[in-house]
């Protein structure tokens, strides 16, 4: 499985919950007209390589489809928001966009 994808509500359960039982699963709440989630995209982007397959990005364009939903159930206000799942729970999140400092110190807590 790639360490970064686009998900989906029809396919958010299997890709991101399921799969957080085996490694940490950022899911990337975003949408195309913010411009803080074009700035934290590509630091992500850079980032998630470096961790090996133990951390991977789900990213989730919430104004496609029925995405919004998902951003309803896990009560996004703003965008980004990254949501930190592992064992099919939320764990942790953050707003905004940050600096690949700030996202490190934030993974580390979660990792065997």
């Amino acid at each position: 499985m790639p360490d970064m994808f686009d998900v989906q509500l029809e396919d958010f359960d299997e890709r991101v919950l399921a799969a957080s039982q085996q490694r940490i699963v950022l899911v990337d709440f975003w949408a195309e007209w913010c411009p803080p989630c074009l700035v934290i995209a590509p630091v992500l982007e850079q980032l998630i390589p470096d961790y090996a397959g133990k951390v991977q990005l789900a990213k989730l364009e919430v104004d496609e489809g029925d995405n919004m939903k998902l951003a309803g159930r896990y009560q996004v206000r703003g965008f980004p928001t990254i949501i930190l799942f592992q064992h099919g729970e939320e764990k942790a999140r953050f707003s905004s966009a940050r600096s690949r400092g700030f996202i490190e110190e934030f993974i580390a807590p979660w990792l065997d």
